[in-house]
């Protein structure tokens, strides 16, 4: 797993790019620096969030401060920088779609990503709740 000890928001060529270090239940998280980003390539469990399922106490907001819209293609992760595109390989069925994470997440122990609705159906396993992905960063910033 990458690691980082540095921390802030940086330009970058596509505009301001967000890795600032924050603390969500008393555990401090420390966001990949963009050089180290470029290389993540992870393999772990998906979730999936919509109108019935907010995490953070009904909030519309992403993290990056973008309205939540749960019929995009979007995700959240605790440590990748905001925005970037990552490609989602659902290790089940196959199937991939492109996602952009825009918003921190999840904080449920042995969760890697947690994907919109519309992510869920595309990836096959929104009746379901979970599945195994592999998710690898294709680009830092918009």
């Amino acid at each position: 797993m990458l690691a980082s000890c540095a921390s802030g928001s940086s330009s970058g060529s596509s505009g301001r790019i967000k890795n600032s270090s924050y603390v969500i239940g008393g555990i401090q998280y420390v966001p990949y620096l963009v050089d180290e980003a470029r290389y993540y390539d992870e393999v772990g469990v998906a979730s999936w969030y919509g109108p019935d399922r907010w995490l953070f106490g009904g909030s519309e907001i992403t993290a990056n401060g973008e309205y939540v819209n749960s019929s995009s293609v979007s995700a959240a992760h605790k440590l990748l920088p905001l925005p970037c595109k990552v490609e989602v390989t659902n290790l089940r069925n196959g199937r991939r779609v492109v996602l952009r994470v825009n918003d921190r997440g999840p904080y449920i122990n042995g969760r890697l990503l947690d994907v919109s609705s519309r992510a869920a159906e595309k990836l096959g396993f929104k009746p379901d709740g979970l599945t195994d992905v592999r998710v690898r960063v294709l680009r830092v910033g918009d």
